[in-house]
């Protein structure tokens, strides 16, 4: 008997609990998931040939069948790629995401504004084919992307106290005139009440309690920019200080109180954080993962792996997690709700505590 074809330590080894196990991939296999491709592969005993879970081949028995992490993997067991489904090369979806990854990193560095003719150019697609391909993968058009970076080189610049005519034209802007058509929008403010660290700017905000100790609600006149817990109550105020050191924070009056008071209700009623207006901005991608997580259901919770694929990024899963650590909004933005592919709880802003306790809270309802 071949000790290659037999050897557990080389098959994936069971799971726990929250993650896929075995039955899960005979399933993907006997359904012929595509979605399941990439996520393992599985190995015929008899015929020596491994395969995507999505291989069109016959069935095989399952009793034959083993189950791998990787082709690497299963052609170091002594099994050879299926000629129908191809393995060991990159899908479609690899070769997407590598393209669309080149892309980006081509806006982000250029120095000047890419055309759509020379990104696709770039990545050997025509131009509508890149367009509809940049869309699927990251949810938004290339245009779209290249204003967000454009936005966050402005932010960067304003941050280094540029004059604010200097910091448009360094982010890429033609002209100032299409700059401040979409400002309010792409800074929440004006360039220059940004550049002033707040100046002029009004915030409205109070601390009070809930039973996960101080929690300070901060808002613009377009809604919530800042939910945040801490033990220390002064803290959380000059946090909110140090990010707008020169805005007006105004304390809550009774109007307020009552947002207040409806976002503390979120806090032991999850279902309720859904109606919760926000105005809270990031980068692109920082937002489209926000948005993914908004749609997890209380008492729900997801990986960062497959909140990564949900977004149609399925390699940036610590990208994911990163983005989770800048939520501005907790409970809003329920980030206490993506938890690790182990299932251990991951990092959290506010404390693993809070975290433990939200899940728990969600989970008995």
């Amino acid at each position: 008997m071949d000790t290659a074809l037999t050897n557990p330590a080389r098959e994936i080894p069971q799971m726990t609990a929250r993650s896929q196990t075995d039955n899960d991939r005979w399933a993907a296999v006997q359904s012929r998931d595509k979605s399941a491709d990439g996520q393992f592969v599985y190995a015929v005993r008899t015929t020596g040939v491994f395969c995507h879970p999505s291989c069109p081949s016959r069935p095989a028995k399952r009793a034959n069948v083993a189950f791998y992490r990787s082709p690497a993997d299963a052609i170091a067991a002594g099994y050879r790629a299926c000629k129908k489904c191809r393995p060991g090369e990159l899908s479609r979806n690899d070769v997407h995401a590598a393209a669309i990854t080149k892309a980006c990193a081509l806006m982000t560095n250029a120095d000047h504004t890419m055309s759509l003719n020379e990104l696709a150019g770039a990545v050997g697609m025509s131009p509508f084919h890149f367009h509809r391909v940049f869309k699927a993968t990251l949810g938004l058009t290339p245009k779209k992307y290249l204003d967000a970076q454009k936005a966050r080189r402005l932010r960067d610049q304003l941050d280094n106290d540029s004059r604010v005519t200097t910091a448009i034209y360094g982010a890429g802007y033609n002209s100032s005139s299409r700059f401040y058509e979409g400002a309010q929008e792409r800074l929440g403010m004006t360039a220059t009440t940004f550049r002033r660290g707040g100046a002029g700017m009004q915030l409205r905000f109070a601390v009070g309690q809930c039973s996960l100790g101080a929690i300070l609600v901060a808002t613009t006149d377009r809604g919530i920019c800042a939910i945040e817990f801490d033990n220390d109550p002064e803290a959380l105020v000059r946090s909110l200080q140090d990010r707008f050191p020169k805005a007006q924070l105004i304390g809550a009056d009774q109007t307020f109180e009552r947002l207040v008071a409806q976002v503390v209700g979120a806090v032991e009623t999850p279902a309720k954080a859904q109606s919760l207006p926000l105005d809270v901005r990031g980068t692109a991608f920082q937002e489209r993962v926000w948005k993914a997580l908004r749609a997890i259901p209380a008492g729900k919770t997801l990986t960062y792996a497959e909140v990564a694929k949900k977004i149609g990024l399925p390699t940036a899963t610590r990208a994911v997690a990163n983005a989770c650590a800048a939520n501005p909004a907790a409970v809003a933005i329920p980030c206490h709700r993506v938890v690790r592919t182990d299932g251990g709880l991951g990092g959290y802003r506010w404390g693993i505590g809070r975290k433990q306790a939200l899940l728990q809270r969600e989970a008995s309802r």
